[in-house]
């Protein structure tokens, strides 16, 4: 009789403890999800506030057509794409950023555009939105580690085998991509 109770609380425990970890499992997951809508909300900003900062830019350097075009086509590029998996999304978006870049360096040639208070503004905002997308990248990539620690790790990851959980990829820039992004950009006349 004491067997078959020690028994029985063995068997209810591991259940417990099995529940627990799919528990565990399925708030990691939510909590990966949510950060990665926050990114989306942050990428859609910016790519609609692109538009209204070439447009503002091409009054004053209408010659400068190349790198215009360079920003609509990363721009497009990286609406296209969307932001299905991180890899593609951070592929796009740091070729966006590389373009972005060239942009501003080629305001610095225009004074006029530099005290034009819609391009200070659209600035800005730029800037706050790349903040924005640091941070939500940042909350994200925690997510991820955290689910995929559990994913991987013992007994949780017998859990996550038997309930098809799967590991999120990190919104990361590659190496080569990352370096293409910190130099600055060449602008000659």
């Amino acid at each position: 009789m004491i067997t078959f109770s020690i028994i029985v609380g063995l068997i209810i425990a591991i259940a417990l403890y099995i529940i627990s970890l799919y528990n565990k499992l399925v708030d990691k997951r939510a909590r990966a999800e949510e950060a990665w809508s926050g990114i989306e909300v942050q990428l859609k900003r910016r790519h609609n506030l692109i538009p209204n900062l070439v447009e503002t830019v091409k009054g004053y350097a209408k010659h400068e057509q190349e790198t215009l075009e360079n920003v609509i086509n990363a721009r497009n590029s990286a609406v296209q794409i969307g932001t299905g998996s991180p890899e593609a999304a951070a592929q796009a978006e740091s070729q966006l950023t590389g373009a972005l870049r060239q942009l501003f360096a080629l305001a610095e040639a225009y004074p006029d555009l530099k005290a034009n208070t819609n391009f200070l503004d659209l600035q800005e905002q730029l800037q706050e939105l790349e903040d924005h997308i640091q941070m939500a990248r940042r909350f994200y990539n925690g997510s991820a580690r955290d689910l995929n620690i559990l994913v991987d790790s013992f007994p949780s990851n017998l859990v996550a085998q038997k309930f098809n959980f799967e590991k999120r990829s990190y919104f990361e820039l590659d190496p080569a991509e990352a370096e293409a992004v910190r130099q600055v950009p060449n602008v000659s006349f």
